[in-house]
């Protein structure tokens, strides 16, 4: 009984990160979008950098990469800082309006694949 407790007791503590972290099957990858403007706010911490971009019809929250994979391809806390201007190709949420998924950003002329 005390091993059954134990092993059921490990996998809840394993199944718990997977549950805390989204997926992408809430973004719709058949309605791409593109927004661009100003950054203003930005998060570069895991699990993903997040930034908030101001486009004049509203603000978007915009879910990047985890961040070893933005700094591996270049994109650093500064390239994303607040008040530079960045145009985001990707995929709105489905379950949060206003929200999106970015493949690929573009920022002071550089763009980087956020897959």
């Amino acid at each position: 009984m005390t091993s059954r407790l134990l092993v059921a007791a490990a996998l809840v503590a394993l199944a718990a990160p997977a549950v805390a972290h989204h997926g992408w099957g809430s973004y719709d990858a058949a309605r791409p979008i593109t927004v661009s403007g100003p950054i203003v706010s930005s998060r570069f911490e895991n699990p993903h950098a997040t930034v908030t971009v101001r486009t004049p019809e509203r603000v978007w929250t915009v879910t990047l990469a985890p961040t070893s994979r933005m700094t591996n391809r270049g994109a650093t806390a500064d390239m994303i800082a607040v008040g530079k201007t960045m145009s985001a190709f990707g995929y709105p949420s489905t379950a949060q309006q206003g929200e999106m998924r970015a493949e690929r950003i573009t920022v002071d002329g550089k763009t980087i694949e956020m897959r």
